[in-house]
């Protein structure tokens, strides 16, 4: 138990994944206590590994739960191993894997071992890169680790070798090799602590290579202690497409690498250790790399005393372990039975660990351009100096990027600045948008990802539909439909009526809501729902349920006197009344205008011009408005279509710059105050049975305003309805609201 990482200080039911960067003990023996002895369980989450990590993964927990069945403290049974593995879900490199809304990852190359991988994370849009163990030395059967393609925000690193530099392949190579024949010429025997998996295939192809072109040593044998490996070693042959190249094209040449010719396995005898350690000269790689028990601790044991012999250190070693202890060459050392023996074997220390050194690291992080960098898996006096040694070169270089090192258990909370970005797909992105556009569309959320786009290409691109939400409210009203119209014109400026499909009586308000008299004293208000639309049904509902407790109804329905023909009484602020002719609309305007500048004038055309031959010029009505010395001309457009006369403001011209743009924003303000609310807002589509509408509600329908910018010119449109006249001028009067016109011809 004590061997375990600190398991009971997290709830495992909280996780959703545990990556397994690959198969050495130090990394994956304890899972399947976590999935089979913890709450991991109680929660959903996943198990994932590399499909070359999950094979050698079976074979060293099988060996695992071999060797530690006699001990009472047994950490799991082999049940639980089998139910550990049938757990775990094999992934590929480069493959993309979401496991669960927001959260995916990638698995790349990590060199290293067989299988070994690089995990880039990315939770919520934020990227994670945590290396594992990685190595970015290409050796004779692993590529090297992958730099991806995507830069993240964080960078978990090793820290193994802090700024210790190793010497190259081709050195070490040279140097090991020369230290092994060496030995042999002496008489001696060779000694190689290593772990079952690893480093030991590579030290494997490096002796069967130079055995094959040194024909002195072919009577010299070549032993590999691991009962472990020799099983593996059909896993190697099976992923030979996750190597490198060059044994990628001799396994194509019929020409497989893991096949040694000079290498052989132990006997399987019992004290095989003895007789080897007695016979002659040889070469024996065995496990485990510390020499803490095991064969390579009983080979040393029997071969240290004798100065023949050779011990090559080849890996990484940990302190607190025999052999971080022996490379300080003592005397003598306590060997298993508390014996003190006398230590006269040679020792040398060649790294072909696969982990990266100082050079390797520090370029890695640097090519990796992440915000934060967290330091794990070194001592922490190596982590220390690693986290110096970087902090200055980035210091040199101006960057700003965090360095930590966190002990074991400590929270490490980083900041970021949220940044969302949405990307534009379908119709929005059909043509790329210039400088202060403005893209409208629909903002679609799916795992922490955002797309914009047109509601057409919703189901295309979203898998999803859209569809009109149609409301209704009924009213229950005992007041008369003309009341009703009234009180709606006096609200909103004007009402279209007529009658629906079905023949009912209806009003459309502000081309939005309809009012339907669907039964004698009921109202039915029907609109389809959207903010705008909803905004005005809450008025219009507001308005009709209090049209019974009004002062004005009262006064409108009580009038004691008889005669045969009904009133009809329009609202003094509904549109389309004589008073709210071309002519009293063009005096509310200029009513306006003098209020900011004065005397205004008004030029009419000929009398003729309104009905002009077609192909003869029409010269349209304008004002004038003088301040000081300078003047500006607002050119009226005239339309007429039966008995609706339309009247627009054309152009606003001046050769006063000032003057011509205060008069453009004064006749803004001008036409939002003399239009009534349907006039201002955004109309719809009519009623659809247009034809049952008399021929005199049609023409007051709908009346709309509205501005718009063209050019520096303001355009504003003003609409009215006047009883066809035929008047040639028209004379100066006094409007009702007191403001005085001067016309000119």
């Amino acid at each position: 138990m004590a061997s375990l990482p600190f398991i009971d200080e997290l709830d495992w039911s909280t996780v959703d994944a545990i990556l397994v960067t690959h198969f050495h003990l130090d990394h994956a023996a304890a899972l399947t206590y976590i999935t089979e002895k913890t709450n991991f369980r109680d929660g959903k989450g996943k198990v994932y590994m590399t499909h070359p990590t999950k094979a050698v993964h079976k074979f060293m927990m099988q060996d695992f739960v071999r060797m530690g069945s006699s001990s009472s403290d047994a950490l799991f049974t082999p049940l639980d191993m089998t139910m550990s593995l049938a757990s775990i879900i094999p992934v590929s490199a480069h493959q993309l894997i979401t496991v669960c809304p927001g959260v995916s990852f990638t698995p790349y190359h990590a060199g290293h071992v067989l299988g070994a991988c690089m995990y880039l994370i990315d939770i919520a849009g934020l990227k994670i890169l945590y290396t594992g163990d990685y190595s970015r030395e290409e050796d004779r059967h692993l590529v090297k680790a992958e730099l991806p393609p995507i830069r993240p925000d964080v960078l978990i690193v090793e820290s193994t070798y802090g700024v210790q530099s190793l010497e190259g392949r081709d050195e070490k190579e040279q140097r090991f090799t020369s230290l092994v024949h060496g030995i042999i010429k002496r008489g001696g025997h060779v000694l190689l602590p290593t772990f079952a998996l690893g480093r030991a295939q590579e030290l494997l192809l490096v002796l069967d290579e130079y055995w094959k072109t040194h024909p002195d040593l072919h009577n010299v044998p070549i032993y590999y202690a691991s009962s472990l490996a020799r099983k593996c070693m059909a896993v190697y042959q099976t992923y030979i497409h996750t190597m490198n190249s060059n044994i990628r094209s001799r396994f194509a040449k019929r020409d497989n690498p893991f096949v040694f010719k000079y290498i052989s396995h132990v006997p399987q005898t019992r004290g095989w250790e003895k007789k080897i350690a007695e016979g002659p000269p040889c070469v024996v790689l065995a496990s485990p790399g510390f020499m803490q028990v095991g064969p390579s601790r009983e080979l040393f044991e029997h071969w240290a005393p004798d100065s023949r012999n050779g011990l090559i250190i080849t890996g990484y070693s940990i302190e607190g372990t025999l052999a971080r202890d022996i490379m300080n060459e003592p005397e003598d050392f306590v060997g298993l039975k508390g014996n003190t023996i006398p230590r006269k074997i040679s020792v040398d220390y060649i790294s072909f660990s696969a982990h990266v050194d100082y050079s390797q690291n520090s370029e890695f992080i640097e090519a990796v351009k992440a915000q934060h960098v967290v330091l794990v898996h070194g001592e922490q006096n190596a982590m220390a100096r690693l986290r110096g040694a970087m902090t200055s070169r980035f210091k040199e270089r101006d960057e700003d990027v965090k360095i930590h090192t966190p002990r074991n258990l400590e929270v490490l909370n980083l900041s970021f600045r949220g940044e969302r970005v949405a990307k534009a797909i379908g119709t929005l992105a059909d043509k790329s948008p210039q400088t202060n556009d403005i893209l409208s569309g629909l903002l679609v959320a799916k795992d922490y990802s955002y797309t914009l786009l047109d509601p057409r290409d919703l189901r295309d691109f979203a898998g999803l539909s859209t569809c009109t939400v149609t409301q209704r409210q009924k009213i229950v009203l005992g007041v008369r439909w003309d009341l009703v119209r009234w009180h709606l014109e006096g609200m909103f400026g004007s009402v279209e009526e007529g009658l629906d499909k079905d023949g009912v009586p209806t009003m459309r308000v502000m081309g939005a809501v309809d009012v339907k008299q669907t039964h004698d004293h009921e109202l039915t208000l029907e609109w389809e729902s959207s903010a705008s639309n909803d905004m005005i049904a809450d008025s219009t509902l507001a308005l009709i349920t209090g049209i019974d407790k009004s002062p004005a109804s009262v006064k409108l329905t009580t009038q004691p006197h008889s005669h045969s023909h009904a009133h009809t009484h329009t609202h003094p602020h509904a549109d389309g009344g004589e008073d709210t002719s071309p002519f009293i609309r063009i005096q509310r305007l200029v009513m306006f205008l003098e209020a900011h500048f004065g005397k205004v004038e008004l030029h009419m055309s000929d009398s003729g011009d309104n009905e002009t031959e077609q192909g003869e010029e029409c010269h349209d009505p304008w004002l004038i408005v003088r301040l000081d010395e300078a003047d500006a001309q607002i050119n009226l457009l005239t339309l007429s279509a039966d008995d609706l006369f339309v009247c627009f403001v054309q152009e606003v011209s001046s050769s006063n710059e000032p003057l011509r743009k205060r008069v453009e924003a004064v006749l803004d303000m001008a036409v939002t105050t003399v239009s009534s609310l349907a006039e201002s807002f955004a109309s719809g589509a009519p009623t659809e049975d247009e034809n049952a509408v008399p021929e005199k509600e049609k023409a007051s329908m709908l009346d709309s305003g509205e501005t718009a910018t063209e050019g520096g010119k303001k355009k504003n449109k003003v609409l009215a309805k006047q009883e066809a006249e035929n008047d040639d001028v028209y004379d100066s009067e006094e409007s009702d609201e007191g403001g005085l016109l001067e016309v000119h011809d």
